[in-house]
């Protein structure tokens, strides 16, 4: 593992949380203005899919202004229709107050677009997605709970005028749902974890792997519902684990190694979830980015956000064969791509070659050209067909 002296801003918090009269100032601030609404800040798709976004078109020069608004702002619903050009509504489910809002919109003639970076809109496949997530098929909740969201999440995209998301595999699945133009805004990072990530990187350049201890392979967990996907490289990580001594793990977020590593004692390290700032840190301290994923039409509609950010850092990717990810990484070039069957064999290629440097800086230098905010303005912007 590197020991990277690059820390997280101290007293951080999140960058999102404004006012809402300095939210609605900066949406005034532009010549253009385009509204934003979720129903309430997180730290992931809020972040990916409109702070992001409108951090990019604020840095527009005055041209194009962005904001965003909650469930929660809603009282203010007259000004923010009134100041904005056009509203982009992101993984939002229906309710009255939602069909409100897009009805305040259209009523003035301002197109409303829907934002979304999951394939969680369609009933037909909820059967797939809850056993995608290892969730209780036998509790009744369980399948209460998802009908509802996707129903629910659904009837709003269908009463929006175009779709936008993250790849061409999930615009597919849209554009046949709702009968509706999309288009698509890849996930990318915002100038705050791109200028920390730099730091890492270069920090971490030019070392050797294992100069400083022990090989680290770095599983990253955003969601609690990852538990079969880690379980594809669980047997290999024992098997490889103990083979070779030089060999460590770091678990970081929800998912639990289980017993068959936690033998392994300190060479098998678990850290909580954490900030986006923090996580980039986190990424960048180990050699190998571990991104087992079952493959299937949900999955395929993944974004390849968490190749990106391990790329960013130097860390160098191992992934399932999912669409994205077979797109994005070259296997041997900047990365690897890993078979059901194959990922003994696969991180036993990785560790063994000599060019990691070589590799990581290709990786690097991708996803800085193409998954860095400063290369999303046009996208953006012809997304919603902003002249």
């Amino acid at each position: 593992m590197f020991n990277l002296k690059t820390r997280a801003p101290k007293g951080y918090q999140d960058p999102w949380n404004l006012p809402l009269q300095d939210r609605l100032k900066t949406l005034a601030a532009g010549s253009r203005r385009v509204a934003y609404f979720y129903e309430r800040a997180d730290n992931s798709t809020f972040r990916y899919r409109i702070y992001n976004m409108a951090e990019v078109l604020n840095n527009s020069g005055g041209e194009i202004s962005a904001s965003y608004f909650f469930l929660e702002d809603l009282r203010y619903l007259d000004e923010i229709a009134t100041l904005a050009d056009l509203l982009v509504i992101c993984r939002t489910r229906y309710d009255n107050r939602v069909n409100y809002l897009i009805r305040a919109f259209k009523a003035k003639g301002k197109p409303v677009y829907f934002d979304i970076d999951d394939f969680v809109f369609d009933t037909d496949h909820v059967h797939l997605i809850i056993n995608t997530l290892d969730l209780n098929v036998n509790e009744g909740v369980v399948w209460h709970d998802w009908f509802s969201y996707n129903s629910r999440l659904g009837a709003t995209l269908k009463l929006c005028d175009a779709g936008i998301t993250t790849n061409v595999h999930l615009a597919a699945k849209m554009k046949a749902f709702a009968d509706i133009p999309v288009a698509v805004i890849p996930n990318f990072m915002n100038r705050l974890q791109l200028e920390l990530s730099e730091q890492v990187y270069q920090e971490k350049r030019g070392r050797r792997h294992g100069e400083t201890g022990l090989i680290h392979l770095g599983y990253f967990s955003g969601s609690p519902s990852h538990n079969k996907d880690f379980q594809i490289v669980a047997a290999t990580l024992e098997e490889l684990l103990a083979a070779d001594e030089r060999l460590g793990l770091v678990v970081v977020g929800y998912v639990s190694a289980g017993p068959r590593l936690e033998k392994f004692g300190d060479r098998v390290t678990y850290w909580p979830f954490m900030d986006f700032v923090s996580l980039q840190r986190a990424i960048g301290s180990v050699e190998f980015n571990l991104m087992p994923l079952q493959v299937n039409a949900f999955t395929n509609c993944k974004s390849e956000l968490k190749y990106f950010e391990a790329a960013a850092v130097g860390t160098l990717s191992i992934a399932s064969p999912s669409s994205v990810y077979a797109e994005t990484i070259s296997h041997g070039h900047n990365g690897f791509i890993a078979q059901a069957h194959a990922w003994h064999s696969v991180i036993s290629e990785a560790v063994a070659r000599d060019d990691h440097a070589a590799m990581a800086e290709r990786a690097h230098d991708h996803a800085i050209r193409d998954y860095g905010w400063e290369s999303q303005f046009d996208t953006i912007k012809n997304a919603l067909n902003l002249p």
